[in-house]
């Protein structure tokens, strides 16, 4: 059959459209094959909870930190006030309760807008519901495209198949980004209102409300006004849905926005090397999982003792500073300078000394202008002196300055060049109740408490005498304090000396403790062996190795302050080596515990009480020394307090216990020291390890920060004694009532005696080894560094 013409080019146009109709078709198929071939299953949201953050808390409930990748506080469905889920309804997804997954009126109006949008180059509109916001944000990413526009409808329709309305508002507003650091409203509640949410204000609500659409359109200082005309929008569609009455409506747009200035913190702010030291610890035992898992944390903590211990280290080091001479400004400018303020503002102040401000000197005599018009006037006559005996002050300088107390006028202040750590923990448990590591975190994060390798110095001596009295030295044993020189591996002669520059002949062996004595505590340990003295200082936690020579013991090794702070413990609980730990229990967001530091198991704990004996519990800790000794020691240290090198700590007028510490040259200077129940090491040092200065003991920097803080650690605290072993036996030795293990004592009173000659022996002990000569050569000298003739 023959066509005309037209209709053979309407044959043609026709097979032309339908093969064209065909290829769009198998091109629509290809991409929609692509585009859903790595699509999401969305049954994955079952069991999906967004990343919450860790909280850490003291002993007593204070929140001191915080760690997460996204600052979220998980909030389940049921603990969301009604008006807040209605509020982000409002303004998001009014039918959110009706619909599918896919509101159709809303999409097909923003899809219409978005077809000039795309023309224009603009970013496409969403027309989202909530359930597409929550496929988005969980499963898909956030390119503005068609494709995830499609992937995002077919999710939804998913979702609302896995999930149940109140599973998806649940992950919706746990998942959202409300700004301010705020992911969920959880967290938004606590940093824009520092309130949870049961205690948000109606007007409040509509604000978080408003947020999704852009934190930063509607930012509550900058964009304050635009902020509180989105509220009242949403307040206003609330009202019209009849969520809310007019006359609440108008109430509530009626009432100022007033957030905090800043997101907020924890408002606890004494603990951060504390807790950066549990982050670094939660990590080695949890990974990753730790900024992300949404723990409760619970350390040993005491908000008050730490506290404390801040405001004891921060003054004692600030003591130490003003004793070593005004250093001069930190800073200078030229009087024609208009931009001084920038420069002194840009210097960083102690966060812990909020009361400090910078400053410029104006005249030579002292006079001070302080930034942003906050005040004028004239350092105090005092600070004057002090400035003047150091480098001086001139016009021009830039300088930190507080008010003065009374009487007017402004102080010096400089940040201490100095260091220092203080640890506080409890000797029978292991918890520490108070660590910081440094004169300021916001200055420097490094923690000297657990990071500052150090030697010890004369606070190591404890361990050489209780090494002793393990060996068969008793407190009625005597060894000679004189003169003794050793050949070092460098061939140099070591000859140790007393601080004093005295020697003192045959001594007991409390007095060699009390008075710190280096020449006796060579000789004893020359006596006992280095190799005793290593092996027992390891058990005790003191190090994990040290060269068996005899330098070591005066303290050459090196430790830190937590470890040497613990290892006190055992002289305190009865002879055993507990576990230092910063952390209590861990529970993960179901409330399960997943860590718990006391590992101890208890039978009868679950079973109820029906009248029996209590459960008892083994005491943790390995047994590293006898109760006896550990009592011996601690009698001895309590001798260092009363009338040793820490006199001063006997002013507390409470049973303590400690021992100084000095290194050669000044270089570390310690205290450590005990109640019953409470022990605490004091370090201070520069961090280039040079010297602090001739005279800068134990006694002179550490044992007054010690007093200032066991001021506070002890009061109302009961008076109570150090209790010695139950088998222990007593006796009077040169006036003093020392404790023995049985068979060990005197049988009568040990009297007083006179120096003993250099030669003479220690009776009932084995032979202390003297350097003998040999005709025709020198003495032979003993090598501090192999312990070895």
């Amino acid at each position: 059959m023959d066509l005309k013409p037209s209709e053979r080019w309407m044959a043609i146009a026709g097979v032309a459209v339908l093969s064209l109709i065909a290829v769009a078709g198998f091109a629509i198929a290809i991409y929609a094959a692509w585009l859903f071939h790595d699509m999401p299953d969305a049954g994955e949201l079952q069991d999906y909870r967004p990343p919450t953050a860790t909280r850490v808390y003291a002993w007593d409930g204070t929140l001191i930190g915080e760690y997460s990748k996204e600052r979220r506080i998980f909030i389940p469905y049921d603990q969301i006030p009604p008006q807040l889920a209605q509020a982000f309804l409002a303004a998001e997804d009014r039918n959110f309760f009706t619909h599918g997954g896919v509101d159709v009126g809303g999409l097909s109006r923003a899809m219409i807008k978005n077809v000039g949008n795309a023309i224009r180059g603009k970013r496409l509109e969403g027309g989202s519901t909530i359930t597409q916001q929550v496929a988005k944000n969980v499963l898909l990413t956030s390119d503005a495209t068609v494709g995830r526009k499609f992937k995002e409808a077919i999710l939804a329709s998913r979702l609302e198949q896995s999930l149940t309305k109140q599973q998806i508002l649940e992950l919706y507003l746990n998942e959202i980004w409300l700004g301010y650091r705020s992911f969920g409203v959880g967290a938004a509640a606590y940093n824009y209102f520092g309130k949870s949410l049961p205690d948000l204000t109606l007007a409040q609500c509509a604000y978080l409300a408003s947020l999704p659409k852009g934190p930063d359109n509607y930012h509550p200082i900058r964009n304050k006004a635009k902020a509180m005309a989105r509220r009242n929008w949403v307040l206003g569609q609330m009202a019209e849905q009849g969520w809310i009455t007019k006359v609440q409506a108008q109430q509530a747009m009626a009432e100022d926005l007033v957030v905090q200035a800043a997101p907020k913190r924890a408002a606890y702010r004494d603990a951060d090397y504390f807790v950066e030291e549990v982050r670094q610890r939660g990590m080695a035992t949890l990974g990753p999982r730790l900024n992300e898992g949404g723990y409760y944390m619970r350390t040993t903590l005491d908000p008050r003792l730490q506290t404390a211990a801040r405001a004891s280290l921060m003054d004692g080091l600030e003591r130490y500073d003003r004793r070593h001479g005004w250093r001069g400004a930190w800073g200078h400018v030229e009087s024609t300078d208009l931009n001084w303020e920038k420069t002194a503002l840009a210097k960083p102040i102690p966060s812990e000394r909020s009361a400090w401000r910078p400053a410029l000197v104006t005249s030579n005599g002292g006079q001070v202008r302080l930034v942003k018009g906050e005040g004028e006037g004239q350092i105090v006559g005092e600070d004057m002196t002090w400035a003047k005996a150091g480098k001086g002050l001139k016009a021009g300088d830039l300088v930190f300055v507080e008010k003065a107390a009374s009487g007017g006028g402004y102080r010096l202040r400089q940040v201490p060049a100095v260091n220092g750590a203080l640890v506080a923990m409890e000797p029978y448990t292991g918890r520490i109740v108070a660590l910081v590591g440094g004169y300021s975190y916001s200055l420097s994060n490094f923690n000297r408490a657990t990071q500052a390798q150090r030697q010890p110095g004369s606070s190591f001596k404890p361990f050489v005498y209780a090494t002793a009295l393990e060996n068969g030295y008793t407190p009625a044993s005597v060894v000679v304090d004189a003169p003794i020189t050793l050949k070092g591996a460098n061939g140099q002669d070591w000859s140790p000396e007393n601080y004093h520059k005295e020697f003192y002949g045959a001594q007991p062996l409390r007095k060699g403790l009390e008075q710190s004595i280096n020449a006796m505590t060579v000789r004893l340990a020359q006596s006992v062996g280095m190799k005793k003295i290593v092996d027992f200082a390891k058990r005790a936690g003191v190090v994990k190795d040290m060269d068996p020579v005899l330098a070591m013991a005066l303290g050459a090794g090196e430790t830190t302050p937590f470890k040497l702070t613990a290892a006190y413990a055992p002289f305190v609980n009865g002879g055993r080596r507990i576990d230092p730990h910063l952390i209590e229990l861990v529970q993960d967001r179901e409330g399960k515990v997943i860590f718990r530091a006391d590992k101890r198991d208890c039978e009868r704990c679950n079973a109820g009480f029906n009248g029996d004996e209590s459960p008892r519990f083994a005491a943790p800790g390995d047994q590293i020394m006898d109760p006896v000794t550990a009592y011996q020691i601690t009698s001895m240290l309590q001798g260092v307090v009363q009338r040793g090198t820490a006199a001063a700590v006997s002013s507390l007028g409470r049973p303590l216990a400690g021992k100084t510490g000095t290194t050669n040259e000044y270089r570390s200077a310690w205290f450590v020291g005990y109640s019953p129940n409470l022990i605490v090491g004091v370090f201070f040092g520069f961090d280039d390890n040079r010297s602090l200065g001739e005279g800068e003991t134990g006694a002179a920097g550490p044992v007054p920060v010690f007093m200032d803080f066991m001021k506070v650690a002890l009061e109302g605290q009961p008076v109570v004694d150090f209790k010695p072993p139950k088998n222990a036996k007593f006796a009077l030795v040169r006036g003093v009532r020392e404790a023995f293990r049985p068979g060990t004592e005197p049988k009568v009173e040990v009297a007083p005696i006179g120096p003993i000659p250099y030669n003479e022996l220690t009776p009932g002990l084995p032979p202390v080894p003297q350097p003998q000569a040999q005709p025709g050569k020198p003495p032979q000298k003993v090598d501090p560094l192999s312990g070895l003739y």
